[in-house]
């Protein structure tokens, strides 16, 4: 089914599109202003809940009648991709196309969609962010929404934050495709070219994001930035006739993007590159030169950190000490003044920030980036402008080649340049005003099917983060000691080594999962809700995989999330709290924080200093429920302008390139 169908006014941009993506503009304030309107219009005059619900019924029964008829349900199937193609993705064609999929969906998986799935299906093809509770099956309701485009023709993209998810459901639901006579297929790393290009090929896609990513990246060094229909037939016919490489994406037409506050928010500065080495390798004595004087510096006299920002800013002082260390001996560019005080600014990044087992681990005898908000090793990732090179020194290993880019590109500006995009998350309403802003993605609460049941058991703050372990030692020990599965989150790979530590002081049997142990992930997240077990797990735990409970265990409480550092958005927070009492079952959390935590000493420094010279506030509640309020909003309002400045610097660059007459890839 190669024609998409045609729905509120792109259908015909869509076809005359050979590689299918939106146009690279910056919105203006008069786009803002429509799209403000546009929002405000359709809440206006968008059917009541009454006319929903009624919609809703609707197909609900259509699909039952269709599931007890295998006859009418292939009859439907045969007429409607026509139909849809006719009348677009509204009305009446919508209704049957929802019904039809979750027919096929019952028959084929035992189970159909609930009516609030129904609903995020619809809200997921008018192309909404949906915050669905966890549990509340995200996974089915994208399949909803995907199968539906897919019969009107319209090339899906389903994207996951991991192979392993993108597997999953791949595998799980191929045979719903192949019910409604499509056909669905999965991209991960092992695939050669042509498997890829065939892959994408296929009227469903499941791929994680940085594969889809790289793909778009090669598709656009081998098309460069005008992909005209002339360039994409010649393409083509030069990989037929002489083994050339074809494109391997059809364009950027529908994308459903699962955790999308993930790709979205946390990782949408981060730029994904192609590169290569130069061949250039600086020698280890200029990069220690370099630590060795930073190892000198005194932060206030010599230099300034912005621990907001994470950069180091050279003070008159520290320029003086970095002029009178020129020597001839070292050689290289440590002669060149400007490339001397670059490397001494790396040098104290280094040394005074970039700290072993929170923002790297070592690996095989290589460094190896730790993902900040999810906690997960990125093998395949390095810090620019010679940072990593300076990383490795500092460990005693070897500076690695240079690399050059060949192309690059952020989620973002990538995201952006679909012609439909849809996403779910557990956590989307604190970035809806982003959303809107950056995406024009309207973010809508989903209703969860039966009440929730969680209960918050409040907050201790802890006085320093050694009387901190000792208090998570004994809330550990006590749920456990009543059977209950026990899930501590923690905020990097050093502070799970801490907790775990704390635990075998008291012989408590655990299991870690972090960036140091993430082979089975997936299956010791899986575990975490088994009677008396115990998981200490950083923010990768289990985004996407359900943590079913065990028999008996909601007889006695259900699962017991602790929470031991405030993040620096409450959303994560929430993800965390998330992974309790999910589809109306019980369970419970509670924060146990301490007095020194990053969050409050690099973000509300002045605030913890007044509340400390109170009595007994170093313990009180209500200093640390002040504390995380004021804290997380100073961290979320730089987190923000920081996004939207490296968009506005994007669009700069850009703009600057495309003036001289270059290809910005």
């Amino acid at each position: 089914m190669s024609e998409p169908a045609r729905f509120w006014g792109v259908g015909a941009r869509w076809r005359l599109l050979p590689y299918a993506h939106q146009a690279e503009r910056p919105m203006n304030w008069t786009d803002r202003t429509i799209k403000r309107l546009d929002g405000a219009l359709r809440a206006a005059l968008a059917p009541r809940r009454l006319t929903r619900n009624r919609r809703i019924a609707a197909i609900i029964t259509c699909s039952d009648l269709l599931a007890n008829d295998p006859s009418a349900l292939a009859a439907t199937l045969v007429k409607l991709p026509p139909r849809l193609l006719r009348e677009g993705l509204a009305g009446s064609a919508l209704d049957e196309a929802l019904a039809a999929v979750r027919a096929a969906f019952g028959r084929e998986i035992g189970f159909v969609q609930r009516p609030v799935q129904i609903y995020g299906a619809m809200r997921l093809i008018e192309g909404c962010m949906l915050e669905m509770a966890t549990g509340e099956g995200k996974s089915a309701t994208a399949i909803l929404a995907a199968g539906v485009m897919a019969l009107a023709g319209v090339p899906v993209h389903v994207v996951t934050v991991n192979e392993y998810l993108a597997r999953r459901d791949a595998e799980s639901f191929a045979s719903v495709f192949a019910r409604l006579g499509l056909r669905s297929a999965l991209v991960h790393h092992e695939l050669e070219p042509r498997e890829r290009a065939r892959a994408y090929a296929a009227d469903v896609v499941f791929v994680d994001n940085k594969e889809l990513v790289f793909d778009y990246l090669r598709d656009r060094i081998a098309l460069g930035r005008r992909r005209t229909r002339a360039r994409v037939s010649l393409r083509r016919l030069q990989h037929d006739k002489a083994g050339a490489r074809a494109p391997l994406l059809r364009g950027l037409h529908f994308a459903i993007i699962d955790e999308a506050d993930s790709i979205l928010v946390d990782e949408a500065g981060t730029p994904l590159v192609i590169s290569a080495p130069s061949g250039q390798r600086e020698p280890n004595t200029l990069f220690r030169a370099a630590l060795d004087l930073a190892d000198t510096l005194i932060e206030g006299r010599d230099f300034v950190y912005d621990g907001n920002r994470s950069t180091v800013r050279l003070r008159r002082v520290g320029r003086a000490r970095l002029a009178a260390s020129k020597d001839d001996r070292i050689g290289g560019i440590w002669a060149v003044a400007r490339a001397r005080e670059e490397l001494l600014r790396h040098a104290l990044v280094a040394s005074r920030i970039m700290m072993r087992g929170r923002y790297y681990i070592i690996q095989d005898d290589k460094v190896v980036i730790v993902d900040e908000f999810t906690g997960r090793a990125m093998p395949d990732r390095t810090w620019r402008a010679g940072l990593h090179q300076m990383v490795e020194v500092k460990e005693g290993l070897d500076a690695s080649d240079r690399l050059e880019t060949a192309a690059s590109i952020t989620y973002q500006r990538f995201f952006r340049q679909y012609l439909r995009l849809s996403g779910m998350t557990g956590t989307g309403m604190e970035v809806a005003g982003e959303m809107r802003s950056f995406f024009a993605l309207r973010t809508v609460p989903v209703p969860t099917h039966r009440p929730v049941r969680r209960h918050n058991m409040g907050t201790q703050m802890a006085p320093d983060w050694g009387t901190k372990l000792e208090w998570i030692a004994m809330a550990v020990g006590r749920e456990h000691a009543a059977g209950r599965p026990v899930l501590v989150g923690v905020r990097s790979v050093a502070a799970a080594r801490d907790v775990s530590g704390a635990l075998e002081a008291v012989g408590l049997r655990h299991v870690v999962l972090s960036a140091e142990q993430d082979a089975d992930e997936a299956d010791r997240v899986h575990r975490a809700g088994a009677m008396g077990s115990i998981l200490v797990a950083t923010n990768m735990a289990g985004r996407g995989t359900d943590i079913p409970l065990g028999p008996g265990v909601e007889d006695i409480g259900g699962l017991h999330v602790i929470l031991t550092e405030f993040h620096e958005s409450s959303r994560i927070d929430r993800q965390l709290y998330g992974r309790a009492a999910r589809q109306g079952q019980c369970g419970t959390f509670e924060n146990i924080v301490a007095w020194d935590d990053e969050l409050f000493t690099r973000y509300a420094p002045g605030l913890r200093y007044w509340l400390g010279l109170l009595p007994g506030s170093r313990c009180a509640p209500l200093a640390a429920a002040i504390l995380r309020l004021f804290a997380q909003r100073q961290a979320e309002a730089v987190s923000a302008s920081t996004r939207r400045a490296q968009v506005q610097g994007e669009r700069d660059r850009l703009r600057i390139v495309a003036a001289a007459g270059h290809d910005p890839l």
